[in-house]
């Protein structure tokens, strides 16, 4: 939508090709219906979140970044919000909103839109230099140039199927392995199933590489700040994972290791922790050390860190060992899980990977083997963290495509 209301705003004849019955399928399951449709951070906040060839970024970014989207949208009718960690909303907290500016402008500008028109082959006739796109309904089109943004392979529901990568195959690009990113995480435990449902808030979580000998690689993938994170049935989802997720889904899909840790603490140091807990049984002799730790944590989680310490839940806590309140400690400190995949394009955020940067010129999203053919959005292999910086990726790729087609 972006690419074609540029596009046309350049002066040119544009049609938009849509699959779906409507448009902005998947804007309209994004921040849980709300739109999370930007981060009103500045130019190196925006590249510092980007995973994924963050320096393809630079010019198109700088070219429509986040505080240009939010002027666009505002000029269009939507107003807007940020809330915090500079994530920018509708004012209405309706998703819908977002794709009602984007149509506007489209028709405002000439769009013409086609939808249930889904594409199946796209080629060139070199004599001419147009190109020929071929619908399912056996009608082809001819266009100078043409822009693929059909996004990747998450939320296959919303129509991302991964047409852009065949494609781009059929022209001559790479296109990189894909894997689902800001993803929830299975983990191997079984212990963790009686959580499932538990929200925790205020915990941290660190990531490291293991060996196929169970060793831990000093070096820790991933380290967060103190975030939100839930227990599910399988694993483990929220915040604080599908951030992590973007950093070790490439290696789980090569057979790489992790072992996963959360402070459930982080405020307080070790030192700090074991005073803590000194107090608060101190005061609390005769009580079973399970009850005794209720200011300390919540009820749920406090039989299983009992049974990872190797305490009885019933046991008094005058019985308590000095080598028992040691590994409760440290038990809170680094409670660990194995993580043993993801839970796969179904219901992952974004997809990592697509189509090279290396054959997609970053200024003006063309493809350097074949003029006239660009790319934006998902379908490239550019992806980021949680809190609109993949929308806005989609916008500015939009924009650059669609303004630069001569």
């Amino acid at each position: 939508m972006m690419a074609a209301y540029a596009a046309a705003s350049n002066g040119h004849r544009v049609c938009l090709l849509e699959k779906n019955e409507k448009l902005g399928k998947k804007i309209y399951i994004t921040g849980k219906g709300r739109c999370n449709f930007t981060n009103a951070c500045d130019f190196p906040d925006f590249i510092g979140n980007i995973v994924s060839n963050p320096r393809f970024m630079y010019s198109s970014g700088r070219e429509f970044g986040p505080q240009d989207m939010i002027a666009f949208l505002e000029d269009s009718g939507c107003r807007t919000k940020t809330e915090r960690g500079n994530r920018a909303f509708p004012l209405s907290d309706h998703a819908s909103d977002v794709t009602k500016a984007l149509e506007k402008r489209m028709d405002k500008a000439g769009v013409r839109v086609m939808l249930k028109t889904e594409v199946k082959e796209i080629t060139k006739d070199l004599s001419s230099g147009r190109f020929r796109v071929h619908t399912a309904k056996n009608r082809i089109l001819l266009a100078d140039a043409v822009i693929v943004c059909t996004g990747g392979l998450s939320y296959p529901s919303t129509g991302s199927t991964g047409d852009g990568y065949r494609f781009a195959s059929e022209f001559g690009l790479r296109v990189n392995p894909c894997s689902p990113a800001l993803v929830p995480l299975s983990i191997q435990e079984t212990d963790a199933a009686a959580l499932q449902g538990v929200s925790l808030k205020a915990v941290s979580v660190k990531i490291h590489e293991t060996g196929a000998d169970g060793s831990v690689k000093k070096k820790a993938v991933y380290e967060s700040e103190p975030g939100e994170l839930l227990f599910t049935h399988f694993g483990l989802s929220g915040p604080l994972i599908l951030k992590a997720s973007s950093l070790i889904t490439k290696g789980l899909s090569e057979g790489r290791r992790y072992r996963l840790s959360i402070d459930l603490k982080p405020g307080l140091t070790p030192e700090m922790l074991n005073d803590r807990i000194l107090r608060d049984l101190e005061v609390r002799q005769n009580m079973q050390i399970e009850n005794a730790l209720d200011k300390l944590l919540i009820a749920a989680l406090r039989p299983l860190v009992l049974e990872r310490a190797g305490i009885d839940p019933a046991k008094r806590v005058r019985d308590l060992q000095k080598q028992e309140r040691i590994r409760l400690a440290c038990v809170i400190k680094d409670l660990v899980f194995t993580v043993d995949g993801t839970r796969g394009y179904m219901e992952a955020v974004i997809t990592q990977g697509g189509v090279s940067v290396k054959d997609v010129d970053p200024k003006t999203m063309e493809a350097k083997q074949c003029p006239g053919l660009y790319f934006a959005g998902e379908v490239l292999d550019v992806d980021a963290f949680t809190g609109g910086f993949n929308l806005q990726i989609a916008w500015s790729t939009g924009h650059a495509a669609g303004s630069s087609i001569l």
